[in-house]
């Protein structure tokens, strides 16, 4: 069987392998504070461009997810964000755990706009009784491999930015975003598009490891004490700067993404010349077709996809997806079979 149900499920890049290898035997300060996480994170700056950014690595999604949040929101303020936004969806209440309420907003195909960000914000105006925004959760690419354009993103960003609200790009699938054939927002825009943002490794090409990027001044100071509070700063910190200076090197962390993402369009076209339909019109590293029973069972056959949503009594939404290790044969295997239904 050959499996296309998440970008997660091989180990990590050879030359991550490698790195990691190579400098096994180091002996290194513990806590992120050593000369592999410098060197990546100036790396990271430099790629981006945000010289004045701090950069710290931990462990996962998650973890980045409501250490960022916890850190950045008052007591009594909350985070909005798609209703199909990760942080609701798949994160088992990590974020209302921390104290904070997930506010959720109706997304197009998982993106929310700076119109409903506004009306939103106006209608909670400085009435003590409710919870009150604090930040805009967003994801690039989205949970349904959607992606935000320029134009979106930047109309998002001026909301936020008139109501007080501070904006935190998710990036588990930051590559798969900017390595999208629409994708009109180059790496070295997304800082000023944005508060804080991460850099995804778990999902493309690292063993483990997101990169927390805090572009804004005023949200950096004291960081690490919460990360250490949310269990994040990992004694051997190392670890993850070894794996995204090998990441940034040369922009393998681009061209990797790249393959994910053009391995998926060629299952794309192979899709709509069968003229099977999407459920969602996705141009990252992850499909969402909608296939009748008989196709579906003529698939399992040889591959292993995701279950997505029941659309009806003959039909279900699958996802397909991607990642920077698959083969392509693989790829071909499964048009082939797609071109048969």
């Amino acid at each position: 069987m050959e499996y296309f149900t998440s970008d997660y499920l091989e180990g990590c890049h050879p030359k991550v392998l490698e790195a990691l290898t190579r400098t096994n035997l180091e002996q290194t300060p513990g806590y992120g504070l050593d000369p592999h996480c410098e060197a990546a994170a100036a790396m990271i700056r430099k790629r981006f461009q945000c010289p004045g950014a701090a950069v710290h690595f931990l462990t996962g999604g998650t973890q980045a997810n409501l250490t960022v949040i916890a850190s950045i929101l008052q007591p009594y303020e909350g985070v909005l964000c798609a209703d199909t936004a990760h942080i609701n969806t798949h994160e088992t209440g990590a974020i209302e755990a921390t104290g904070h309420k997930v506010l959720t907003l109706p997304g197009r195909d998982g993106i929310i706009l700076g119109s409903q960000v506004s009306i939103a914000a106006a209608l909670q105006g400085d009435w003590e009784h409710t919870v009150r925004p604090g930040m805009v959760y967003i994801s690039m690419s989205t949970e349904l491999g959607t992606i935000y354009d320029l134009s979106t993103l930047s109309d998002l960003y001026h909301v936020c930015q008139d109501n007080g609200l501070y904006l935190y790009i998710d990036g588990a699938r930051l590559g798969a975003g900017l390595m999208s054939p629409i994708c009109d927002i180059q790496p070295e825009e997304l800082a000023g598009l944005c508060d804080v943002f991460t850099v995804g490794g778990t999902k493309n090409g690292a063993l483990f490891g997101e990169a927390v990027v805090i572009v804004n001044p005023a949200l950096q100071k004291r960081f690490r004490y919460m990360m250490k509070q949310r269990g994040g700063l990992l004694a051997k910190g190392r670890l993850l700067g070894v794996q995204f200076e090998a990441l940034m090197q040369d922009d393998l962390y681009f061209t990797i993404a790249k393959h994910a993402v053009d391995q998926a369009m060629l299952i794309r076209d192979a899709l709509l010349e069968q003229e099977i339909p999407l459920y969602v019109d996705a141009s990252t590293n992850q499909l969402f077709p909608v296939l009748t029973d008989d196709q579906l069972e003529a698939i399992e056959e040889d591959f292993v996809l995701e279950t997505w949503e029941r659309v009806d009594e003959k039909s279900t939404a699958v996802r397909i997806c991607t990642s920077w290790a698959t083969r392509p044969e693989s790829v071909q295997h499964l048009i082939e079979t797609i071109r048969k239904l």
